[in-house]
C-alpha cells in the first residue's frame, strides 16, 4: 500500500519561539489522538531544524524535512544549504521544486534534477513539485505541461531511485488565493500523473508512488479530497501553521 503522508510547508513564517510552539503542539496532538498511521513531515525554515528533530524525536511517524536544498554539493555558494547539511541534521525529506522557487528563484527543470539527485545520495526523500498556473488551466494544456515537467526533471533517474520519489500536484492557481480545485480536478490531474509515471517506469512503482495535493487544502475540504483513490495526503501551506488545523487535515484519512 501507498504510503499516506501529510507535509507541512511552512514557508519563511515563525520566530524560533512559534516554531517550538507549533512543533510542540503537533507533537502532543499526534501523540495524544493516537494518529500513527500517516506520515506526517514538518518543513521548517532550515534555522529550525536542531529544534524541530529533538521535538519530534519520540514519535515514530513525524519526520524532519527541508523546504529546498541547493543543486551544489558544497562550496562557496553564500546562503545555500545542501542537501548534505540537511540530512546532518536529521532530515529525511526535502521539498524540491515548489512553485515559488521556480517563480520566484527562476528554478529550472534541470536545476531541479540535479536537486533530486543530490537529495537521493544524501538518503533524503524528494517531495518533487508539480503543477500549472491559471493560465495554462485556462488553455486546457494543464495535464501535458505537468507531464513535462515529470519527465524533464525526473524520467532519467532509475527505476529504484524513482520508487523512493514522492510527488506533489500543487495547481498554482490554487495556492494563497483561496481557489481550491474541486476534488474531481485533484483526483483527474492525480490520475494523469499516475498513468504517465506507469508509461516510463511500469504499473508497479507508479502504484507504489505517493502523489500529495497541494493547494489551500484545509480541515473542512480535507476529507473529501483525500477520498479519492489517487490522492495520497496533501502539501500543506498556510493551515501548517496552525496546530489544530494541520491535525484535522492528518485526520481527514
Amino acid at each position: 500500500m501507498r504510503k499516506k503522508i501529510v507535509a507541512g510547508n511552512w514557508k519563511m513564517n515563525g520566530t524560533q519561539e512559534e516554531g517550538q510552539k507549533l512543533t510542540s503542539e503537533i507533537v502532543n496532538m499526534v501523540k495524544d489522538e493516537r494518529i500513527s498511521d500517516v506520515t506526517v513531515v514538518l518543513n521548517p525554515p532550515f534555522v529550525h531544524a536542531s529544534n524541530v528533530k529533538k521535538l519530534i524525536g519520540g514519535v515514530d511517524n513525524i519526520f524532519l524535512g527541508g523546504q529546498n536544498c541547493s543543486d551544489k554539493a558544497s562550496g562557496a555558494y553564500t546562503g545555500e544549504t545542501s542537501a548534505s547539511i540537511l540530512a546532518s541534521f536529521g532530515a529525511t525529506y526535502v521539498i524540491i521544486g515548489h512553485s515559488e522557487r521556480r517563480e520566484y528563484f527562476a528554478e529550472s527543470n534541470e536545476q531541479l534534477t540535479e536537486k533530486v539527485k543530490l537529495a537521493l545520495e544524501n538518503g533524503l526523500t524528494p517531495i518533487f513539485c508539480c503543477g500549472e498556473p491559471l493560465e495554462i488551466r485556462e488553455a486546457g494544456t494543464h495535464e501535458a505541461y505537468v507531464k513535462d515537467q515529470l519527465t524533464e526533471s525526473l524520467f532519467g533517474l532509475s527505476e529504484e531511485d524513482f520508487a523512493k520519489i514522492v510527488i506533489a500536484y500543487e495547481p498554482i492557481w490554487a495556492i494563497g488565493t483561496g481557489k481550491t480545485a474541486s476534488s474531481d480536478q485533484a483526483q483527474e490531474m492525480h490520475a494523469a500523473i499516475r498513468a504517465h509515471l506507469a508509461s516510463k517506469y511500469g504499473e508497479k512503482i507508479a502504484e507504489g508512488t505517493s502523489i500529495l495535493y497541494g493547494g489551500s487544502c484545509k480541515p473542512d475540504n480535507a476529507p473529501e479530497i483525500f477520498s479519492k483513490p489517487d490522492v495520497d495526503g496533501g502539501l500543506i501551506g498556510g493551515a501548517s501553521l496552525k496546530s489544530r488545523d494541520f491535525v484535522d487535515i492528518i485526520k481527514s484519512f
